[in-house]
């Protein structure tokens, strides 16, 4: 028997994924939580098999909670559940070493046997996920310009911006337009989007 213990902070999701799961002859649900912070008590407690966590969660995000399992509970498998089929959002759950990562909108039974895949060592990824991260590509921005990004994402203006990196205003303005260009924005809100979803800041 497969012990899972599942964190999703919507009840109704939360509900009907313990229902299907409970239909399956080898899986038992044996916890279920609704923020990321009660994750790694409950694995405790309960000592699952394999971890299914919402990659969305309050207090503390599916990623954070995933990596003090694997650092913490290092026999317990990960599997992230997500809504957004972002390139980005699978880099970071690779980065975080996660056994398997799957879409909400994912066949029922796809579930089983992704929870089943990973409880047996293997990894599982989303097929089409894999395939738009890998045409993705990496990142062509450099340190310095991903840092201007992630301040502008902040909402810094240029000013703002030239403080905090020590630079003049003139300089931030020449990297956002470089930025803008290297990412085939039309300004800067589509390069901080096209940088988000691919999961580069």
């Amino acid at each position: 028997m497969i012990r899972v213990l599942l964190a999703e902070d919507m009840h109704m999701v939360r509900g009907a994924l313990i229902a299907l799961l409970n239909l399956e002859p080898d899986i038992e649900v044996v916890a279920e939580v609704s923020s990321g912070d009660k994750i790694l008590p409950m694995a405790r407690q309960h000592k699952p098999d394999v971890a299914v966590i919402d990659i969305d969660l309050p207090v503390l995000d599916g990623l954070s909670a995933a990596a003090k399992i694997r650092e913490t509970m290092p026999s317990v498998r990960t599997l992230m559940l997500t809504s957004l089929g972002r390139p980005g959002t699978l880099r970071k759950a690779l980065a975080a070493r996660v056994d398997g990562f799957l879409l909400k909108d994912a066949p029922p039974g796809q579930l089983a046997g992704a929870i089943r895949d990973v409880a047996a060592g293997k990894r599982v990824v989303d097929s089409q996920l894999a395939l738009a991260a890998w045409d993705r590509g990496e990142c062509p921005l450099t340190d310095r310009e991903l840092e201007v990004l992630r301040l502008a994402a902040a909402g810094s203006d240029a000013p703002e911006i030239a403080v905090a990196l020590s630079l003049s205003t003139g300089t931030v303005r020449n990297y956002m337009t470089t930025i803008i260009t290297k990412l085939n924005g039309r300004n800067r809100v589509d390069a901080i989007r096209i940088a988000e979803e691919a999961g580069w800041i």
